[in-house]
């Protein structure tokens, strides 16, 4: 009867550990805080703050004034050597690949800063020039304040932690906005391709 008992307790432990873990990874399907964020950014659509931004010209713009075109979004700080400028190169290849909707203003590219101390409109200028910008739909901006800067960062789930170097350790991705505003995919930060197949699918001919 002991041996019953302890394999009937140990049964009923094993259900509560599986049926945390299970609620805790959406039903096994998120391992990582990172799935996670995707997960539930594709289940259930965010609709995005107005934040205002200052672009690479100076001028100011919110965030609401994009509503009714396609957003591919990703976060950078201009002094990063590694993913920043990686993503640089993979949003000119957006830029290339989606002249025609770019052109078009179906559309726009935008790099936002999260180190809007340092990156002014003459750093944001520099990282386009250096990335390989053509000069048209990509715009780099920084938010215009602290509280544009937090809500922004919480909107889209960016975590950036300062280093021992001066620079951050930070998430790395592209999201995808939607003409309502609303942050609907995460996408990964070096598939350029899957953006561009995400926004053409939606795209009129």
């Amino acid at each position: 009867m002991s041996v019953l008992r302890t394999l009937l307790a140990s049964l009923v432990i094993l259900a509560a550990g599986v049926a945390t873990l299970a609620a805790a990874t959406d039903g096994f399907r998120a391992f990582t805080t990172e799935t996670a964020r995707r997960l539930d950014v594709r289940e259930h659509p965010r609709v995005l703050p107005p934040a205002a931004l200052q672009t690479a010209r100076g001028d100011t713009l919110s965030l609401a004034r994009l509503r009714g075109k396609w957003l591919l979004v990703d976060f950078i700080y201009t002094r990063c050597t590694t993913y920043c400028s990686l993503q640089g190169t993979e949003f000119a290849r957006l830029q290339n690949r989606l002249a025609r909707p770019l052109a078009q203003g179906g559309v726009v590219l935008l790099s936002i800063s999260f180190d809007p101390v340092r990156d002014g409109p003459s750093e944001l200028a520099a990282y386009l020039r250096r990335s390989g910008d053509r000069g048209t739909g990509w715009i780099a901006a920084r938010p215009t304040g602290r509280d544009e800067l937090a809500t922004l960062m919480q909107a889209f789930g960016v975590v950036a932690i300062p280093d021992s170097l001066g620079g951050y350790v930070h998430n790395s991705a592209i999201a995808v906005v939607d003409p309502a505003g609303r942050l609907v995919a995460i996408l990964d930060w070096d598939d350029s391709r899957a953006a561009e197949r995400f926004v053409t699918a939606t795209l009129t001919p």
